[in-house]
């Protein structure tokens, strides 16, 4: 299976990696330093065991002009980026190309096949000039949560830090062919990789989190289980989670876990940085309108208050606008 990688970065990269040691026909898309180095030596991964392997077997470009039409592209860019790259993503296609989202938080394209009142919604927050409904249409996405947490480490280095879940679902819910497909594919790459029924209470529980911790590990410079562990940020992420709950079950979304159950996973994980706290270190812009405003929006837009969201929005937004665009 041909398959390209758009944004070799942490998670990206970590599939890049696998996914070329295991058989399949890979082509990333880096650039700078990145690019350099994977050109010359190949994308090397750093396990959490201490062991490393090397994928040499593969492409690298910085255009996506240069590396002709795939079967799957792994859309691996951070939200915010996606934009700046859309129309170049029809280069990529053929008539069959699927397009897999990995980004953290709510997607763009969350309405498209939603059903109910809000079917076909677009969310100002995620995609302001309907840009990425124009460039990727929603018929050949396949929804996908990435639960590892990995970093890059240096460049054409990509360190794991724990985690190999991608489950994978179609937007309306069917277990088609295609998505069969590619969950064993990733499965025979060593991913753990199910096709699930309801993908969007995949996203909310992957997003749970990532719209708490995030935010909270990037104003505090805190990991996740300092926050976990400090009685006021572990109750404010309490706040913010039962917020988002009730909007969310608004929306027909049932979670199977419960806060606590949520957090003790987060506190699992350790002394890690969060991706948002990573970015603010490196001074990379942050994913601050995908993991939160998005929710903020979706409280406005089904009535719902979400006074801690919003708090934490707007100290965040503002953490943000001293970053690199």
């Amino acid at each position: 299976m041909k398959i390209c990688v758009v944004g070799a970065g942490a998670i990206g990269g970590y599939m890049g990696v696998e996914l070329s040691l295991a058989g399949e026909d890979v082509t990333l898309i880096a650039r700078g330093e990145h690019l350099d180095a994977i050109v010359r030596n190949g994308l090397r991964l750093e396990l959490a065991d201490g062991t490393s392997r090397t994928a040499t077997d593969l492409t690298a470009y910085d255009a996506m002009s240069d590396a002709g039409t795939h079967d799957v592209v792994i859309l691996a860019l951070k939200a915010q980026q996606i934009e700046t790259v859309a129309a170049q993503l029809g280069h990529l296609y053929h008539d069959d190309t699927v397009v897999v989202t990995v980004q953290n938080g709510i997607p763009w394209w969350y309405f498209h096949k939603h059903g109910g009142p809000y079917d076909g919604h677009r969310l100002e927050a995620l995609d302001p000039h309907g840009t990425l409904d124009k460039s990727i249409p929603f018929e050949r996405i396949l929804g996908c949560i990435a639960y590892p947490a990995a970093e890059k480490a240096a460049p054409g280095v990509i360190r794991h830090v724990e985690g190999n879940r991608f489950p994978l679902g179609e937007l309306d819910g069917s277990k088609s062919d295609r998505v069969k497909q590619l969950a064993d594919v990733f499965s025979t790459a060593g991913f753990k990789s199910r096709v699930v029924a309801d993908i969007r209470a995949q996203i909310w529980l992957k997003a749970w989190g990532n719209m708490t911790f995030n935010p909270i590990s990037a104003l505090t410079h805190a990991t996740l289980a300092q926050i976990c562990r400090f009685p006021e940020t572990r109750g404010l992420a309490e706040s913010m989670m039962t917020e988002a709950q009730t909007l969310a079950e608004k929306l027909g979304v049932t979670f199977r876990y419960t806060i606590e159950q949520r957090i003790a996973g987060a506190e699992a994980v350790g002394e890690h940085k969060t991706s948002m706290l990573q970015d603010l270190e490196a001074g990379r812009p942050l994913e601050t309108e995908a993991l939160i405003g998005v929710v903020a929006e979706l409280g406005r837009l089904t009535e719902t208050p979400t006074p801690s969201l919003d708090a934490v929005y707007a100290c965040v937004k503002l953490l943000g606008e001293g970053q690199e665009p």
